[in-house]
């Protein structure tokens, strides 16, 4: 068995609400058109390896970008029911969702997180890099990280654009955006505040492993080493050098099987193109098997 701990989807309820609020939807975001990602079926007929279980949470479509912070809230809210309906009607395809926050309204996410930490089939709650164009970092944020800390529950790190930039793109952009974000977490001393705090941070932890050197040299010991406390997955494309970088820097226990499907290879996503990778690591079957399962069953349990 292994457990794609950062898989993706757009549930369909939830996504007919969205179309109705906005029809351009599909025109602005173009992933939107991948049908494995919004067509359910058409996702469990194709699916990438039958030895895979998914951890899904919600591609960034965010109603916090879209409505008011009620409604909002309303929405996350729907949404993370219905996620949990599809996992709990498919135990044989999703181990687990990550429920849907509004950061317009973080009193009510607050009580979203109440809610996800209750449910059988929900097992922590999904935050970007930036919310409503502010670092994820900011202190109107802080108490997100206080509430998953107080509730021991993870946090899933995905990028997002910095809309004030004119050149964003898919190949470098994100990577930048998840590694300023994990430096900007780590110098508001969030670690620091709450140590046991868990945070997986998508594509293998970005620019982080490759510039530790600089991470080292610049900032002083304590905050350097608090780049240690994220999980991060193996949702790079392959690449078994950088996945063996970023295991000698996070540390194997840290390291968690991910693959960012549906993207990438169609149609169900890059399963086989990440397994390869972390099969020919130089490591031993029970380090695999850390990556594989392990690992994530001790970050949502511990």
């Amino acid at each position: 068995m292994k457990i794609d701990s950062f898989a993706h989807i757009i549930t369909p309820k939830f996504y007919q609400t969205m179309l109705d609020i906005d029809p351009n939807i599909p025109q602005e975001a173009p992933f939107i058109n991948i049908n494995t990602l919004t067509d359910l079926d058409e996702r469990l007929e194709k699916w990438p390896d039958k030895k895979t279980k998914q951890v899904i949470s919600f591609a960034n479509i965010n109603p916090e970008d879209y409505v008011a912070g009620s409604q909002a809230a309303e929405i996350a809210r729907e949404a993370n029911q219905e996620l949990s309906e599809i996992v709990e009607m498919h135990p044989d395809k999703f181990e687990a969702g990550v429920g849907m926050l509004a950061l317009n309204n973080v009193p009510e996410s607050l009580k979203i997180m109440e809610e996800i930490s209750k449910d059988n089939h929900l097992v922590g709650a999904q935050i970007f890099t930036r919310h409503l164009g502010k670092s994820i970092a900011m202190p109107e944020f802080l108490p997100i990280f206080a509430k998953a800390a107080e509730l021991n529950i993870p946090l899933w790190l995905h990028p997002v654009f910095d809309k004030r930039k004119p050149d964003n793109n898919l190949v470098f952009s994100w990577e930048y955006e998840l590694s300023q974000a994990m430096l900007q977490i780590v110098q508001s001393d969030i670690f620091k505040d709450y140590p046991n705090l868990k945070v997986l941070v998508h594509h293998a932890g970005a620019m982080v492993p490759f510039f530790s050197g600089r991470i080292n040299h610049i900032l002083d010991k304590e905050h350097a080493e608090m780049f240690k406390n994220f999980y991060v997955d193996t949702a790079i494309l392959g690449n078994t050098p950088a996945l063996q970088l970023a295991i000698d820097y996070f540390g194997i226990n840290h390291v968690l099987f991910g693959t960012d499907a549906p993207f990438a290879v169609m149609p169900s996503g890059a399963d086989k193109i990440v397994s390869d990778a972390i099969e020919n690591l130089d490591i031993s079957d029970l380090y695999d098997h850390k990556i594989f399962v392990t690992n994530y069953q001790h970050m949502i349990e511990d």
